[in-house]
């Protein structure tokens, strides 16, 4: 069925010409985008196997005049190459990198490149941002589409040049055979492009070999960068449609179970601008009991909200707090089962396995690791500008699932998927929060109510209280160890809320035949890369939280808590078999069985984390840990990131200093290094692994809040505090350099610093800390009860 048209271009205001999806300068739609000639114009077009495409061959779409698979990328009859960039860009400079696949095999300079961000056409594919997967999943189809264009661009390219193709070669965007060459732009112009390829072509199509690369893991600058200086890049708060009202919405006490009794507006109305406050009826249940402020100003919007007075029936989620949801997670750590949860690992006979560690003398090591509440507080706080245009709804915002969003606002407005559409612009910071839509629902339902554009702005605390939160967690560990640094048996119990349950419930997957299932976000991390005798890890959901709020995703989600126990406890383990913790992880790194890895993500398996693990401790001196100043400490911890089948290897030291009298942490100095693969864009890379690193400090030692009366405790930043540039340690980052799979970078930094910073205090001082964030004050009374005991003694 063709889908309505779009907004016209001069209906967004100041749309960056980047975004201007529908109409370019030169004339190419870009739904055109095949191997042959199109109307007036020709272009290239690719779709590409395993991106939900349809198989039809590119004969049968020219044949008919259109073209319905995944398009990639198209180059118009100037030579211009445009990436459909269906990823978000939130500041990890995708876009940038992604255009380096497609310039290191088709021979293009990817500095020319221009970068489309395109809108939520079924087209695409299923599109979605998160988990560290765009490059690694995009590598092979973007790599092969820029091979499989350089391929039939040289095959016309010698046609129009009366030479042998097999004389000819590509470099930068010409096609060259001696001193004669011709320009891509002039082959698309000529329109003699006839080559089409199968999907089983496609796979079978050679890519250069590392040797040859020219674009892949050199330097270059990131595309966004210029506009995002200058101000020329629009933001999703950034969009405005004719003719457009302001909405703040207003949240009642509690996500769930709340109703307005009486709402006052007197004091609003006096507010120049204020026109109305509307009750959003939403079909989906997703908006329980809210209202939405409506003026002519966001200012007035803001103020109006503020002026108004709402008394509210207010439900059972209320009254839920933080310690609730912990206390719950205790009892379901204390006695895991499949009522709750399900198994992830289970490999070996764990109950013979701790029978044999008694009779062996093997050392017991029980210990349980808490995380509180953490938000997202991304820069740009969320945001959604809704238009309907004959029936079809345009939604305008930075989105980071915009397939999980277009079902989700269709079901509250009571519409067909069809009939919705996402158009995507630059994030002000994702981290995971804008995997989920639901903050364009009540513009959308405003916007119904009202049947004209309207744009909702959410303020700080406003966003606070909607965050799709990371959940509360607990988790207990329970293994046996021997002298010798052999771990015997080990048991993992972890509970939390799973985000996957509540936001994308039909992504839960079985794990151990007849384990039942889980949400893999919620427990990842705990599949670690160590030797084991006899395993096993549960997954507990934690329906208190559930009852509170939205868990949500955060960067890392899973391994962002799950690492802090793991690698935590493995410090434990190695004290009590009297073991260098870094040492004894080496001995347990072994690439043997679930551990040796597999093509074409985790080739060389436990070698690799150990390698990393290695350069670290060398880089760091390691050596010299027993050396230190006094209160000074280092601390090893690991990482594969947020998926064990695709690994991102990861080993940090932290170097940190406790001041005893105060409980306060100086982390002084963090050493990481880390083997990701082929790197597509270093400096992206850089920059990623520098920001990851800096907010897995953040949320070691300064960030999380507490749930109470149905919301955080924290709304702004007077009280949530992250990391501050005075707090910025010195860092000695580097990454392996080999040609291996390009996997994730988001992810991997978040995670292995709270264990690591945990690890050097407990050597700085002698005290081990199993709850995060690890605060001051908790350090200080531990400390202090120390002093008395000795004293005591």
């Amino acid at each position: 069925m063709p889908r309505p048209n779009d907004p016209q271009v001069g209906d967004v205001h100041g749309r960056d010409p980047q975004q201007r999806s529908s109409i370019s300068a030169s004339g190419i739609s870009r739904r055109g985008f095949l191997i042959g000639t199109l109307s007036s114009t020709a272009v290239l077009a690719f779709g590409l196997p395993g991106i939900a495409l349809a198989q039809d061959a590119t004969d049968t779409a020219l044949k008919e005049g259109q073209y319905e698979p995944t398009l990639w990328y198209a180059i118009d009859s100037n030579g211009q190459v445009t990436l459909h960039c269906t990823k978000a860009e939130m500041g990890q400079h995708v876009g940038t990198s992604l255009a380096r696949l497609v310039a290191e095999e088709l021979e293009v300079d990817p500095a020319t490149m221009r970068i489309e961000y395109v809108d939520s056409d079924p087209k695409w594919g299923y599109m979605i941002t998160g988990g560290s997967w765009s490059v690694n999943h995009s590598f092979l189809p973007l790599s092969r589409a820029g091979a499989a264009g350089r391929e039939a661009l040289i095959d016309a390219g010698a046609r129009l040049l009366d030479v042998d193709p097999t004389r000819c070669h590509a470099r930068n965007g010409q096609v060259i055979c001696d001193n004669q060459r011709i320009s891509y732009g002039e082959i698309v112009a000529s329109g003699t492009l006839s080559r089409s390829y199968s999907a089983e072509e496609l796979e079978a199509i050679a890519l250069k070999p590392a040797s040859e690369r020219r674009v892949l893991g050199s330097p270059g600058n990131a595309q966004d960068i210029p506009d995002k200086t200058t101000g020329a890049a629009l933001f999703g708060i950034d969009a405005k449609i004719d003719g457009m009202v302001y909405a703040r919405p207003v949240l009642p006490p509690a996500r769930f179970g709340c109703q307005a009794v009486s709402i006052d507006d007197s004091a609003a109305a006096t507010i120049p601008g204020y026109q109305q406050t509307l009750r959003l009826e939403d079909p989906s249940g997703l908006c329980q009991g809210w209202l939405a402020v409506i003026a002519d100003s966001f200012s007035a919007a803001m103020r109006a909200t503020d002026a108004l007075k709402v008394e509210w029936d207010v439900g059972p989620a209320a009254a839920i707090s933080e310690a609730d949801i912990q206390q719950e997670g205790r009892r379901l750590t204390e006695a895991p089962n499949r009522d709750n949860g399900a198994l992830f690992v289970d490999s070996g006979d764990l109950a013979s396995a701790f029978e044999r560690a008694d009779a062996d003398s093997a050392t017991l090591v029980d210990a349980t690791y808490t995380t509180a509440s953490v938000l997202h507080f991304q820069l740009e706080p969320v945001n959604a500008t809704v238009v309907e245009r004959d029936g079809h709804w345009h939604i305008h915002c930075g989105n980071q699932q915009q397939s999980a969003s277009v079902p989700l606002v269709a079901k509250a407005l009571e519409v067909d998927d069809s009939q919705v559409t996402f158009h995507q612009y630059y994030l002000g910071g994702g981290f995971g929060r804008r995997l989920y839509g639901d903050y364009a629902v009540p513009a959308a339902l405003a916007a119904k109510a009202l049947g004209k554009p309207v744009k909702m702005v959410f303020t700080r605390p406003d966003d606070s209280r909607l965050d799709c939160v990371r959940s509360p967690s607990v988790q207990r560990l329970r293994s046996a160890v021997t002298a010798s640094g052999e771990i015997l048996a080990s048991e993992h119990a972890a509970a939390a809320g799973w985000p996957t349950a509540a936001i994308a419930p039909g992504f839960l997957g079985e794990f151990v035949d007849g384990g039942g299932k889980l949400d893999s976000f919620a427990i990842s991390g705990a599949d670690h890369w160590y030797q084991v005798a006899a395993q096993r890890v549960w997954a507990q959901q934690n329906h208190k939280a559930h009852e509170a709020f939205v868990p949500g995703y955060l960067r890392s989600v899973g391994p962002g808590w799950t690492t802090w126990a793991v690698e935590s406890h493995m410090d434990e383990l190695a004290q009590a078999a009297g073991l260098d913790p870094a040492r004894f992880r080496l001995a347990l790194l072994q690439a043997e069985g679930r551990n040796a890895g597999e093509a074409p993500n985790s080739v060389g398996g436990a070698e690799r984390l150990k390698a990393v693990l290695q350069r670290a401790l060398e880089k760091s001196g390691w050596s010299e840990r027993d050396s230190l100043p006094e209160d000074t400490g280092l601390g090893v911890a690991l990482s594969f990131g947020q998926e064990r089948h695709m690994p991102t290897w990861v080993a940090c030291v932290a170097r940190v200093k406790v001041d005893r009298s105060s409980g306060d942490v100086t982390v002084e100095k963090l050493t990481s290094v880390v083997d990701a693969g082929t790197l597509a864009h270093p400096d992206g890379a850089m920059a990623q692994l520098e920001g990851s690193l800096l907010w897995g400090l953040s949320m070691a030692l300064h960030e999380g809040t507490e749930y109470a009366e149905g919301q955080p405790s924290d709304l702004n930043l007077n009280s949530y505090t992250p990391l501050r540039m005075h707090q910025v340690p010195e860092l000695d980052l580097e990454f392996m350099i080999n040609d291996h799979t390009p996997v994730g970078l988001g992810e991997p930094g978040t995670c292995v610093v709270a264990p690591a910073i945990g690890n050097a205090v407990a050597h700085a001082c002698g005290v081990r800390l199993r709850d995060l964030p690890m605060r001051a004050q908790t350090l200080k009374t531990r400390l202090g009860n120390r002093a008395d005991d000795k004293m005591t003694s």
